[in-house]
C-alpha cells in the first residue's frame, strides 16, 4: 500500500477523514497506523458502525457487565461503552487538533437518530453528549432536518462543535451554513468567543447517484427501444448527478463564505464551516471506485472514507488541483436538464427520500444495537 496519493490529496487543501472506528482498532494501536500511513486527519462515526463494532466484540463485555452491576439502563451503558470509545479517539486525534490549530483532528459521533424530528431532545441530547464526552475536538452528529437546524443554531451558540448530516440537496446545505451563522452571531451578541468552535457540513454523495439511477433505469426499461434519443440521454445523465450537486453546493458555499457578513464574523476569529463530502464509496461496480474522491477534490474541504475507499484510494487515487470547481456551468445544466419533459425526474421528492431513508437507515441499527446489548446484558447477568 503506498500513502502518495492521500498524501497528494492533502497538497490540495483538502482534508480525509475516515468513517470508521471501533475499540479494537484503538486498543490495537492501529488507528495511530493509520494516522501516520494513511494520513487520514479526522474520524466519523454513526449507529451503523458502532452496531457492527460493539455486537458480537467481546472487548465490550467486561464493561457492559461492569454497567449492569450498577444497575444502569442498557441506553446507559450503550452510551458509556460509545463515550468511551470516542474519548480514546479524540485523544489519539489531539496532537492533529493542536498542530492544525484547530481545524482537523474531531471525531464525530451522532446522537440517536430517533431524536431528528425532535428539537428540544436534540438540544438535550447533544449538551449532554459534549458534557459527558468532554473533550474539546469532539463534533456532535446532528441530522439536516427541519427540525434539526433550530438545535444546530443553539448548538453553536453554546460553543459545540457540530457536524450537520444527512445533507443532500443545495437548499438543506444553504439552511445548515446559515444555522452555523446565527449561531455564531448569538455568541456575539452574548460578548462570547468564536474561535474555538468547529463545524462541517456533511453534504451526501453517493446514494444521490443510487437513487437517480435507479429512476433513469425504471425509465429506460418503461420506453424501450422505442425513443433511442431520450434512451442515449437518460444514460448520459446515470452517475452524473450526486457530482453536478456537490459541485454546485460548493459555488453556495463561496458565496456564503465570502460575502460580508461572514466576513464580519471572521473578523472576530470565527471558523469556516467546511464542506464534508459523505457517503463517498462508490455503490455502482460500473463506476470508478474512487470517483468520488478524486472528483471532489476542492479547497478547504473534508472527504471521509469507509476503510476500504481508503485502501483503494491510497493503492490508485489520481488526484488533482479543485476538481470540484471544473465544469460547473455543466453542473448546473445537467441539474436543470433533469426538469426536461424526456428526463422528468423530480430532484426535491428524490431528497426528500433520501433525507428520509437516511434517518431510516441510522435508525435501524440504532434499534437493533439497542435489542443486542439487552440480550447481551441477560447473557451476561446469568453467567
Amino acid at each position: 500500500m503506498t500513502t502518495n496519493q492521500i498524501a497528494k490529496i492533502r497538497q490540495y487543501d483538502q482534508s480525509i477523514w475516515m468513517d470508521y472506528l471501533n475499540r479494537s482498532l484503538i486498543e490495537s494501536g492501529e488507528l495511530e497506523d493509520l494516522i501516520k500511513n494513511l494520513n487520514i486527519r479526522g474520524v466519523t462515526s454513526n449507529p451503523a458502525i458502532f452496531k457492527a463494532s460493539i455486537i458480537g466484540n467481546k472487548s465490550y463485555d467486561a464493561d457492559i457487565k461492569a454497567g449492569i452491576e450498577k444497575k444502569q439502563s442498557v441506553e446507559d451503558i450503550c452510551a458509556n461503552l460509545i463515550f468511551d470509545d470516542i474519548r480514546k479517539a479524540c485523544d489519539i486525534f489531539r496532537p492533529i487538533y493542536e498542530e492544525s490549530q484547530k481545524l482537523d483532528g474531531y471525531v464525530s459521533i451522532e446522537i440517536p437518530p430517533s431524536l431528528a424530528r425532535d428539537t428540544q431532545k436534540t438540544i438535550s441530547e447533544t449538551q449532554r453528549f459534549f458534557k459527558e464526552i468532554n473533550r474539546p475536538n469532539v463534533m456532535i452528529k446532528i441530522p439536516g432536518t427541519p427540525d434539526g437546524m433550530a438545535a444546530i443554531e443553539q448548538a453553536i451558540s453554546e460553543g459545540i462543535n457540530v457536524n450537520i448530516t444527512l445533507l443532500f440537496s443545495v437548499d438543506s446545505y444553504l439552511a445548515a451554513a446559515q444555522a452555523y451563522i446565527r449561531g455564531l452571531e448569538m455568541r456575539v451578541q452574548n460578548n462570547q468567543p468564536i474561535d474555538s468552535i468547529a463545524s462541517v457540513a456533511s453534504f451526501f454523495i453517493s446514494r444521490i447517484d443510487v437513487k437517480v439511477d435507479e429512476l433513469i433505469d425504471q425509465r429506460m426499461k418503461k420506453i424501450g427501444t422505442e425513443n433511442l434519443n431520450e434512451e442515449a440521454r437518460l444514460s448520459q445523465i446515470k452517475g452524473k448527478v450526486a457530482i453536478a450537486n456537490a459541485k454546485i453546493a460548493y459555488q453556495k458555499y463561496k458565496e456564503i463564505f465570502g460575502s460580508e457578513r461572514w466576513k464580519a464574523l471572521e473578523e472576530k476569529g470565527a471558523n469556516v464551516q467546511r464542506l464534508l463530502w459523505a457517503s463517498t464509496s462508490t455503490k455502482n461496480p460500473e463506476y470508478s471506485d474512487v470517483m468520488y474522491v478524486d472528483e471532489l477534490i476542492g479547497k478547504n474541504t473534508v472527504n471521509t472514507l469507509p476503510l476500504k475507499t481508503l485502501e483503494v484510494c491510497a493503492d490508485h487515487c489520481h488526484p488533482s488541483a479543485d476538481q470540484i470547481e471544473t465544469n460547473v456551468d455543466h453542473a448546473y445544466q445537467l441539474m436543470e436538464s433533469l426538469q426536461d419533459p424526456d428526463i422528468q425526474i423530480d430532484l426535491d421528492q428524490v431528497m426528500a427520500e433520501l433525507l428520509e431513508e437516511g434517518i431510516d437507515q441510522f435508525t435501524q441499527p440504532y434499534d437493533e444495537l439497542m435489542q443486542s446489548l439487552t440480550d447481551k446484558a441477560q447473557q451476561l447477568t446469568t453467567v
